[in-house]
């Protein structure tokens, strides 16, 4: 026969339970308040940050006027990313990539970036102009120019097209720019 429980156990029993319930809705409450923290957090990434974690990876990406570029991410730029494909370089404007597939699961945020990181497209572009390489403009609306980049503006740059005419072309119409090495 079981004995049985005395008036202390049955009494601790009660408290147990109320204790027992309280602890589990402390619990809900601190998991939700951690997701909703997470959330605004992450709120607070940005596909450059996600990018930035991800050079030396091989990423595949969808540009606007160009399609899909494959290659490792060498670095970060501002506003640009050089990535090294298989036969060819690109230059993306990072305002142009509409996906990103292999990226890093991590994020690095603004605040660690050196200097370097800080560098425009322009940067990228009078390299370019300096070296005398030929590459191909590609344009937002899907259009392009075979050139040699020749000098770089504040806003734009001067390519010379096969034919020796000198064009002018804004960034902001630039989606990427293909280097024929």
């Amino acid at each position: 026969m079981a004995p049985h429980p005395s008036r202390d156990d049955q009494l601790f029993s009660l408290f147990d339970d109320p204790e027992g319930q309280a602890s589990a809705l402390y619990e809900q409450e601190r998991d939700a308040e951690l997701l909703d923290r997470s959330r605004a957090e992450y709120r607070r990434v940005t596909l450059d940050s996600r990018l930035m974690a991800s050079v030396g990876d091989r990423l595949a990406l969808t540009v606007v006027g160009v399609g899909r570029i494959e290659g490792e991410l060498q670095r970060m730029g501002l506003g640009w990313c050089p990535v090294s494909g298989h036969a060819q370089d690109w230059i993306v404007r990072t305002p142009c990539i509409e996906v990103v597939q292999g990226a890093s699961d991590r994020s690095i945020p603004e605040v660690a970036r050196s200097p370097l990181h800080k560098l425009g497209v322009t940067s990228a572009l009078r390299r370019l102009a300096e070296s005398r390489v030929r590459c191909v403009v590609h344009l937002v609306d899907g259009g392009q120019h075979e050139a040699v980049v020749r000098r770089v503006g504040a806003d734009f740059v001067e390519i010379t097209t096969p034919g020796d005419e000198a064009v002018l072309i804004a960034y902001d119409a630039i989606s990427a720019v293909q280097s024929r090495d």
